[in-house]
């Protein structure tokens, strides 16, 4: 009789790289980068948490009225990188107008032709974040400190890592098909978020609808229902592809806590992590830090929308 051998998670990032080999093809990924945008279509294309999730659901609940019969936040708004992998067909219909997608995309790669929302965050506070997303679903708790997960993370210079990412969306930051939000501001003022989202995808908004799509976009609320939050879809691929546990704790709704980093990352990898930016971001756009980008941008967009509106003669 032969034993079967028991599933269990990667330990070291070699194993990490290794097994995730097969958990999405080149194919599908072409089949994401090449669907063709509607005019009125949305595609949600913060880099990897930084809110995406969120706004997903601001987004669904705004044009659907609060609907929340989904087992997977990506169902309902699909993966565009993902989707051809996952068996979800992108040309199929939506249950809300517009209709809306996910990616993680810089602005050079991503599809044309539609609306998009990106949020910012402090990559300090992403990376804390990603660790613990990955901790304990593709590799065992403890198994690999935060240091060596994030070296990759810091040595991505070009357009795919998080400094490519923000700076190609930075520079569409005028353009009227882009909304650019800082999460930091979206925690302090959710109301004033869902008005600016629903104005930029066309949703008439009353004082109804603010209130189901404050309530159900609350840290409160999608905690409560984080099971339609947890990446189902891609979690079943990874116990199929890659051979991991069932039962990981995939949950993309933790405390979405701004500066969590201060208390969870090294002192080291926080110094490493500034002197990245001083490189990468302030040599380029003139930012000494994140927080003045980001008051950057909230002033730039308070200035444009206390702007009197114009009628021609």
């Amino acid at each position: 009789m032969t034993l079967a051998v028991p599933l269990r998670r990667p330990t070291s990032l070699e194993e990490v790289r290794e097994r995730s080999k097969g958990m999405m093809t080149e194919e599908g990924r072409a089949y994401g980068l090449a669907f063709p945008l509607q005019p009125t279509d949305v595609v949600i294309a913060p880099y990897g948490k930084s809110g995406t999730t969120w706004l997903q659901q601001i987004v669904h609940g705004l044009r659907t009225r609060g609907d929340m019969d989904f087992d997977d936040i990506s169902r309902v708004v699909p993966w565009l990188e993902t989707s051809y992998d996952l068996g979800i067909d992108l040309h199929a219909p939506q249950r809300g107008q517009p209709r809306a997608f996910k990616s993680h995309l810089n602005w050079y790669d991503i599809p044309k032709g539609g609306r998009y929302i990106v949020s910012l965050r402090n990559p300090k506070d992403v990376l804390v974040s990603g660790y613990r997303f990955m901790e304990g679903w593709f590799f065992e708790p403890g198994s690999i400190d935060i240091v060596t997960w994030t070296k990759e993370s810091l040595e991505r210079r070009g357009k795919d890592g998080y400094w490519g990412h923000l700076l190609s969306w930075w520079e569409q930051r005028h353009n009227e098909n882009v909304l650019l939000l800082c999460y930091e501001t979206m925690t302090k003022d959710l109301p004033g978020t869902v008005r600016t989202i629903a104005q930029f995808i066309g949703v008439p908004l009353n004082d109804e609808l603010l209130d189901i799509v404050i309530r159900q976009s609350s840290l409160d609320f999608m905690l409560a229902h984080k099971d339609r939050f947890d990446d189902r879809l891609i979690r079943t691929l990874s116990e199929q592809k890659a051979g991991l546990p069932p039962g990981s704790d995939s949950a993309k709704v933790r405390k979405g806590e701004v500066g969590s980093h201060r208390y969870e990352m090294p002192q080291t990898l926080s110094d490493a992590l500034d002197q990245i930016w001083r490189e990468e971001i302030e040599a380029k756009l003139g930012f000494p830090t994140y927080q003045v980008l980001c008051e950057a941008l909230d002033d730039g967009r308070r200035t444009t929308d206390d702007r009197p509106e114009t009628t021609d003669n």
